[in-house]
């Protein structure tokens, strides 16, 4: 082969490496080729320096438990819900695409506003408002020329991941592009930095990326809300069928997609576990936050797209990383911190996007504006559309009992008193 030639294939092999390793993808532990994707040397510093640092961060002490060992995740996080203290991380601010957990984000912009979106509020859905779902789009089964509550619409989009319920959602919010625009608004108010917004169901779209850092504030800020709570924990329910000329109309059953929650599939379910959101598409592999509470603790998890190729594995490293953070609270130093949004962090202006809104009226713990001590909250309980094995939720005295499937009850703090504290009340 002349030399000239053989420089040039060089370069191109060189040029084509290069790519592919600040491509985003996996630096997980036990992924050691050489060829792994590697997460790009200058991530965000946000919330602390060491959540900048590339690989596994984690300040043990004394009596705390070592990691769990095959963690394959490209990107994850374990933190305290309430404190916000961040308690070991993994490549926390590698900007990934995001998958359908990025519903999270769309559910807390639009959920932040009930007046506009109120749950009883019916539509007849039009050819336009499906027009643009991407090929292969996880549905619930929406129908053109129906009509929905948005109630019915949030259940699809929280346990059938719908994305047909999302731009149904999103046309009554305005269209898609109004959409976007709030949702990245929203990301920038949260201070999640590292997330940049393209289709707000999360569907594979150029330059659309979050990180494991901006799911879990994500997840933190839409857990003080009521509804958003009720449907993110919501096991099963009925969902709108077909009308027949004559008859009633029909419904059929639908069940929540994250299997830490449920138990199917395989997977136990997760003592203590309250949702939130699962995620799959072709670029983002396997994604999921989750928040459980065992004794009194809140902990969030984040996972994002593990190389293991044992079946549901960004379920079992979730849990096993919640397992170790109930084992080493206490006993760590935190590596960083969920940080406050931007109106709270500088203690000005009134929160946005769900202060008393959506949440119980009237108690400053149960709202996102409140601050304080609990004070008692009105009780909050949802019927519609449950299957038979039903969800219950009631909120006494910032004290939610949630019964999730029948399987078990769980007592929690909510909201979460630190981000509480942080916020200016509205």
């Amino acid at each position: 082969m002349p030399a000239l030639k053989k420089a040039a294939l060089a370069v191109t092999s060189a040029i084509l490496l290069s790519a592919f390793v600040v491509t985003p993808a996996s630096a997980a532990d036990g992924d050691t080729a050489d060829d792994a994707p590697k997460p790009p040397s200058g991530m965000s510093q946000i919330g602390g320096e060491q959540l900048g640092r590339a690989g596994t961060q984690v300040n043990l002490g004394a009596g705390a438990p070592v990691l769990p060992k095959k963690l394959t995740g490209r990107s994850w996080m374990v933190s305290d819900a309430e404190t916000g203290e961040v308690l070991a991380s993994h490549n926390p601010h590698w900007r990934l695409p995001p998958a359908s957990t990025l519903k999270m984000l769309f559910a807390d912009t639009l959920l932040g506003d009930p007046a506009l979106l109120p749950k009883t509020r019916e539509y007849t859905v039009k050819d336009a408002d499906l027009a643009d779902l991407g090929e292969g789009s996880s549905l619930v089964g929406i129908k053109e020329d129906l009509s929905y509550t948005v109630h019915d619409l949030w259940l699809g989009v929280f346990l059938r991941s719908g994305n047909d319920a999302v731009h149904v959602l999103a046309s009554m919010y305005g269209g898609v592009p109004k959409t976007v625009d709030a949702m990245q608004a929203r990301a920038v108010e949260l201070q999640a930095l590292d997330t940049h917004v393209v289709s707000p169901d999360g569907y594979d779209a150029p330059r659309q990326v979050s990180s494991a850092y901006d799911l879990s504030l994500f997840a933190r800020d839409g857990l003080q809300n009521a509804d958003f709570r009720e449907y993110c924990s919501t096991a099963t329910a009925q969902f709108p069928g077909e009308k027949k000329k004559g008859k009633k109309r029909e419904s059929f059953g639908i069940q929540n997609t994250n299997r830490l929650l449920t138990g199917a599939d395989g997977v136990g379910a997760y003592k203590g576990i309250a949702g939130v959101k699962n995620g799959y598409t072709t670029h983002a592999g396997n994604t999921f936050t989750g928040v459980a509470e065992r004794n009194g603790k809140v902990l969030l998890v984040t996972v994002m797209n593990p190389s293991s190729e044992e079946t549901h594995a960004v379920y079992k490293e979730a849990a096993s990383l919640l397992d170790w953070g109930f084992a080493a609270s206490g006993k760590v130093t935190p590596v960083g911190e969920l940080v406050p949004p931007k109106s709270a962090a500088t203690g000005t202006g009134a929160d946005t996007a769900g202060a008393g809104k959506g949440a119980e009226a009237g108690s400053a713990a149960g709202s996102k504006g409140g601050n304080g001590p609990d004070r008692a909250a009105k009780a909050a309980a949802t019927t519609d559309g449950s299957s038979g094995v039903g969800i219950a939720l009631g909120i006494v005295g910032g004290v939610l009992v949630l019964l999730a499937g029948g399987v078990f009850l769980v007592n929690r703090r909510w909201p979460l008193p630190d981000l509480v504290r942080r916020r200016p009340r509205a």
